[in-house]
């Protein structure tokens, strides 16, 4: 994605924020990969990054516009600290891939899960 964002949309059922460029291209990113990769001190630990896990059911609650260049992103689990910028969604869509194998490999080497703590089942 080289220009300008121009469109979010959220896909509550699929759990998705589509991320459509002034160009027509369209990146999806899921609410999971969002929440671990979030721009807050919180997750990146003033330079000691910290493992987010057990987030694959995780989902986008609130999406609230800051100014015109970033949008704060609440979910599901109460975190809503991270301010994403544009630059920054378009950075995670474009290196979507080696980001999430090497959460993956972290999640791994911390012998820790994607699966949530506690199942949880919606009537």
């Amino acid at each position: 994605m080289t220009t300008a964002l121009v469109k979010l949309h959220y896909h509550r059922q699929r759990r998705i924020l589509d991320l459509v460029a002034a160009n027509g291209d369209c990146r999806s990113l899921s609410a999971e990969f969002l929440r671990v990769h979030s721009p807050s001190a919180e997750v990146r630990g003033h330079g000691n990054p910290k493992l987010v896990a057990n987030k694959r059911d995780v989902a986008i609650t609130a999406i609230t516009p800051v100014g015109h260049y970033a949008v704060k992103l609440s979910f599901d689990d109460g975190h809503d600290t991270g301010l994403y910028s544009f630059a920054y969604l378009q950075q995670l869509a474009s290196q979507q891939e080696p980001l999430w194998q090497a959460y993956l490999a972290k999640l791994k080497a911390a012998n820790a899960s994607r699966e949530p703590l506690i199942n949880i089942k919606s009537l």
